[in-house]
Parts: C-alpha cells; structure tokens; sequence
C-alpha cells in the first residue's frame, strides 16, 4: 500500500485528532498541517523504490523532561551495507510527489493503525517546513555547502572543520 492510497482514504478530522494526540505541541500550526494534507491529496505520485519504514526507538540520550521512546520515519530500499544490514536514509528533504509514491513497510502497516503513519508522515515531511518550495531550497542550500567544502583543499578543510571529540568538549564546557 502506497502512502497516498492511505491519506486519500482517510479524512482531515480524523488525522488532525491523532496528529494532536501524538504531537500536542504542533497545535498552534494545525491549520499548516491541514493545507500540506490537502495539497498532498491534490497532487500525482511520482513512483518511487523506496519503502517507508517507522519504527519505535529508545532514545539514546537521559533527560528526565524527554520521552524514553520516538518513532523514527526512514526510507529503505534493498541497498545493504558491508554487513549485509538493510541501509536507512533520512527522507526528509524528499518531494512530496515521491513520498506518495513510496510504499508502506510490512511491518509499519502491522505496527501502526493508517492515521498513525499519516500523522508521522506529514511531522517528518513537515520537519524543515510547510512549504515544499521552501523545503527544496534548503536542500539545494545544503548541497552547495557540501559541495563547497568538498572543493576545499585539505588543509582548508582541516581548518574549518574540528573532532567530534572536540565538539563534545566544546559542548560540556
């Protein structure tokens, strides 16, 4: 099943109580989620192999005002790392036509009721923006900064870049 058979067989109400019920601080923006939910229903999905995939993760940080557990929204293909393990790739920055064409994991049908991925789907859609145009303008914002810094010689790179280890430092002090 793709994601946009489930947002077309589904109404706004219904969505907007389960997106308020899983994300009560989105509230004051509601009315942004409902124009990104219609204009989803108004557009042609564009086919595309990857699968979305949302899956239930402990967090991996300890702070007594955050949830033990997020849902995590992935996109997966068959590509494989070097030990055989099914590679995940953020799909954030990816065009809406694209995630409607995306089919819904096995598992994530099994795991979450139709309103649940929907309400996930537009939080992580939504995560840089409410505008598609905008959202697109950042990645290619990024991707000029990558590519600039992959145009640096090294020892340019090696100025204006630091250790993970001195980050963290940096950020404990």
């Amino acid at each position: 099943m793709k994601l946009f058979n489930i947002i077309n067989s589904n109404n706004w109400l219904s969505i907007e109580l389960t997106l308020l019920q899983l994300y009560p601080d989105q509230k004051r923006l509601i009315h942004a989620y409902r124009s990104v939910f219609e204009n989803l229903k108004s557009l042609n999905p564009k086919e595309n192999k990857m699968r979305i995939v949302l899956s239930e993760e402990d967090c991996d940080f300890e702070n007594e005002y955050a949830l033990n557990t997020y849902i995590d929204i992935s996109g997966q293909d068959d590509t494989k790392d070097e030990y055989g393990n099914i590679i995940s790739y953020a799909i954030e920055f990816t065009e809406w036509k694209k995630w409607l064409g995306m089919d819904i994991a096995p598992d994530t049908l099994r795991n979450f009721s139709e309103l649940e991925i929907i309400s996930h789907c537009l939080y992580e859609m939504t995560f840089i923006g409410y505008d598609e145009a905008e959202i697109q303008e950042e990645r290619k914002s990024l991707e000029n900064t990558l590519e600039e810094f992959q145009n640096l010689n090294n020892q340019v790179k090696k100025q204006k870049t630091i250790s993970f280890e001195e980050l963290k430092k940096r950020l404990e002090e």
